[in-house]
């Protein structure tokens, strides 16, 4: 399988069609072909797209003023030598906070990116994709949106390894949100080795268990525990912060070893394994180190609570656009006055000098930031 990036910097593709995947129509396909016509390379199936987008000014729209941001999101086809597949979920301003503003990049394209629409993409990227040993089942588990990239790890296996087997566990909510429901059912009708588990949390008057849906509920251990066959599994789980910051450690704790764990998270989520917490617990308390974020005229103490920089920053109100939050699309790559910053593993993103990426990094001393 390939590992390197397929071009560099900023490419132009053109949406060529549109598809919604559920019956609300919040979760909506765009295919995209390269504007110069060539072959696309393959991808690492699991792996996201980089876009720059120039997005209506939502403080202001009377105005007709635009800003430009980055976003990422998960290829959700198999490797195609003609087009990508991206499906983008519309984020709605919560109803309990109306001051929250909807996202400003899934509205856009939801309103606003049509058919013959010209976009700027960097190539796939990320460190989660699925492992090619066809010898050990795979379990997926995708919460909501985070079907995506298990779209694009199931229609590689069943294209590439048909005899491979994969279990899909799919939390949503209720039958409207239930996203590439038929194209599932196909699957697991046309293919033996594969096995769907779709589970509602909050099933609606027309939702029939046993057709629409499997299990009730949510995906949990508890679950897993009983439906999976005994042995070695891989497991690969994606979904929002609730999801992930639950059940992987939960997964860790039920003994699945650290080889065989993959996770991505949608959203904030700050993953903590049990390891981590031994390691944590066992080290000697970290002595406090000041960072001061230049541009926003705040010096705080990093006290080793936070996974990253991002995270620290955000913690403490400090805004910083982001975008992959690991360390592939270089959105939170900020200017580095003075210190140091290291990094657990490098990054898929390069790093330019005197910079440094905030959703990966870690101060190693005294830091100046330009944020």
């Amino acid at each position: 399988m390939p590992s390197t990036a397929a071009w560099i910097g900023w490419r132009e593709f053109r949406v060529a069609r549109r598809a919604f995947e559920d019956h609300s129509q919040t979760q909506c396909s765009f295919y995209l072909e390269p504007v110069d016509g060539s072959t696309l390379a393959p991808f690492l199936p699991g792996q996201f797209l980089t876009f720059s987008l120039n997005v209506v000014d939502s403080a202001a729209p009377q105005t007709g003023f635009s800003r430009s941001i980055t976003r990422c999101y998960s290829l959700s086809d198999r490797p195609d030598p003609k087009h990508y597949r991206v499906t983008i979920k519309r984020v709605p301003a919560p109803p309990d906070h109306p001051n929250v503003s909807a996202g400003a990049s899934s509205n856009h394209f939801h309103d606003h990116v049509q058919q013959g629409d010209v976009l700027k993409v960097k190539a796939p990227a990320g460190h989660f994709f699925v492992d090619p040993d066809a010898d050990v089942p795979a379990v997926l588990i995708a919460g909501g949106i985070g079907i995506t990239p298990m779209m694009s790890m199931l229609r590689w296996c069943l294209a590439e390894q048909p005899a491979r087997t994969v279990h899909l566990f799919y939390g949503v909510r209720n039958g409207g949100e239930h996203a590439f429901k038929e194209m599932l059912e196909q699957f697991a009708a046309e293919h033996p080795s594969f096995h769907l588990n779709v589970v509602y949390s909050r099933p609606k008057g027309g939702d029939l268990a046993g057709r629409d849906y499997q299990h009730a509920g949510r995906v949990d251990v508890d679950l897993l525990r009983r439906t999976l066959p005994h042995g070695r599994h891989q497991f690969y789980v994606c979904g929002p912060p609730a999801l992930m910051e639950s059940l992987v450690p939960a997964l860790a704790e039920w003994g699945v070893p650290r080889r065989d764990l993959y996770f991505e998270a949608f959203g904030p989520a700050s993953v903590r394994l049990p390891s981590d917490k031994t390691n944590d617990a066992a080290a000697s308390p970290v002595e406090p180190i000041e960072v001061r974020f230049s541009r926003s005229g705040r010096t705080l103490a990093w006290d080793g609570q936070d996974a990253n920089l991002l995270d620290f920053a955000e913690r403490h109100g400090v805004s910083v656009e982001s975008g992959c939050r690991s360390g592939g699309c270089g959105t939170c790559e900020t200017k580095l006055v003075s210190g140091a910053v290291h990094y657990a593993s490098a990054p898929d993103h390069d790093v330019a000098p005197g910079r440094c990426l905030l959703c990966v990094g870690k101060p190693s001393s005294r830091l100046v930031l330009e944020a």
